[in-house]
């Protein structure tokens, strides 16, 4: 039986979330109640297909033209519509040959929020493959469906041998970081594809034995500052790096006993959200390295996604145990968890859902329900008059004037059998 343990939700703030799975089906979830509400689904994008399974996803949130980019198992990056889940673009990002993407799968992506109005870019996003291979493309708008929308693009290796696992780009996106097993962290200029910044091992233990590096994921600390680096490792440790000062970690702290799978930063600059591959969910400051505490309800998975909300008090976790759940940043309580049947692999937010236009659609259908409902007893009143009408007939005398009224009578249905019955003896006598 999965640990798992019954703690009450007392319902999370409008919001609205996007969680992909292992089957390729992105699933919205959101919570309409104001102030305070139970997460739901309501709607479900895409045909379960394992050979199409959502590896990355990347949400370009912008209030004009938002793009939601999703990496597949087929080596294949869609551009969608985060509103109605309609397909923008399709691009092959692996390789053109099929066997590319069974060999050297995708495994990061980010979508580039920097979007003109007016440009004939739908937009541009950064992968990279398992082995290395880091791609930058852009996608036109016209004949997105196509090969040759695909605009300018560039490309570079981050490694020789290793597996990225991971991958992040600080605010500005100017600057990306990479990291995974055999990999040592290292920092990447995005408009020179130069490398500007490697880490360097730790010093070995008393026995002078060095560990293998295996980085599993990192952010960027400071939303202002790309030098301030968070940084997990297979070997349950968060450490902080400053690429201004040293290529070893300035701090490091050890967490539980399990790898440390997913991490997400708070806007405030020094705090980040981590969790294990064991369901942990925890809280560092790393000005200190202290731990601030762990969140209340085990989760029975292990946690593939963290992300925070940039204006709410609260983070959205998934993972292998299904569930998309919402948590308060200040309690750290759980707000509202969904069961969504599949494994999941990532989780975004919409930080521009508002329930108002959602009120004004429900009034608007309302309004209409109540019209179509009073020109139907209109019709049931002006029917039932009509056969009123009918049931009395006028007849105009000519010699007199007055005018009567004839309602015709209906004869007993007994009157009729006795009139038969004696037309019968009458006939039977002749």
């Amino acid at each position: 039986m999965p640990r798992t343990s019954v703690v009450e939700s007392p319902g999370c703030p409008p919001l609205r979330a996007l969680a992909t799975d292992v089957l390729g089906l992105i699933k919205v979830v959101e919570a309409r109640a104001n102030p305070a509400g139970v997460a739901k689904v309501v709607e479900t994008w895409g045909t379960p297909d394992a050979s199409r399974a959502v590896l990355a996803a990347s949400l370009a949130d912008r209030v004009v033209d938002p793009v939601l980019a999703v990496a597949r198992n087929n080596g294949v990056v869609e551009l969608l519509n985060p509103l109605n889940g309609d397909t923008l673009a399709a691009v092959n990002a692996a390789g053109p040959a099929p066997t590319d993407s069974a060999e050297d799968p995708l495994a990061t992506l980010h979508l580039f929020r920097r979007h003109v109005p007016d440009s004939s870019m739908l937009g541009t996003f950064l992968t990279c493959t398992e082995k290395g291979k880091a791609f930058v493309k852009s996608v036109a708008k016209e004949n997105a469906a196509s090969d040759l929308a695909v605009g300018p693009s560039s490309s570079w290796h981050v490694c020789n041998s290793g597996k990225v696992e991971f991958s992040s780009v600080d605010a500005d996106e100017s600057y990306v970081m990479f990291g995974g097993k055999g990999i040592e962290l290292n920092l990447w200029d995005i408009t020179s594809c130069s490398k500007i910044w490697s880490a360097k091992s730790p010093r070995g233990n008393s026995l002078q034995i060095f560990t293998r590096p295996w980085f599993t994921a990192g952010t960027f600390l400071c939303k202002d500052d790309h030098r301030k680096i968070v940084a997990c490792t297979n070997n349950h440790q968060v450490r902080l790096y400053d690429t201004a000062s040293q290529r070893r970690p300035v701090i490091s702290v050890d967490f539980r006993e399990s790898p440390i799978k997913a991490v997400a930063k708070d806007p405030n600059g020094h705090t980040v959200y981590v969790g294990t591959g064991r369901g942990d969910l925890a809280s560092f400051d790393m000005r200190t390295g202290k731990l601030l505490g762990c969140f209340v309800g085990k989760c029975s998975g292990s946690i593939r996604s963290i992300v925070r909300h940039p204006e709410l008090p609260l983070i959205a976790s998934c993972g292998l145990d299904s569930y998309l759940r919402i948590w308060d940043t200040n309690t750290r309580q759980l707000l509202s968890a969904v069961f969504l049947k599949q494994h999941l692999t990532a989780v975004v937010i919409d930080s521009h859902f508002s329930t108002e236009e959602l009120e004004t659609k429900s009034t608007q259908v309302d309004a209409l329900v109540e019209a179509e409902a009073e020109i139907r007893k209109e019709r049931k009143e002006k029917k039932n008059r009509s056969s009123k009408v009918d049931e009395g007939t006028e007849l105009v005398d000519h010699d007199d004037s007055a005018v009567e009224t004839y309602t015709p009578k209906r004869k007993k249905s007994g009157d009729k059998s006795k009139g038969t019955k004696k037309k019968s003896k009458k006939q039977q006598v002749a």
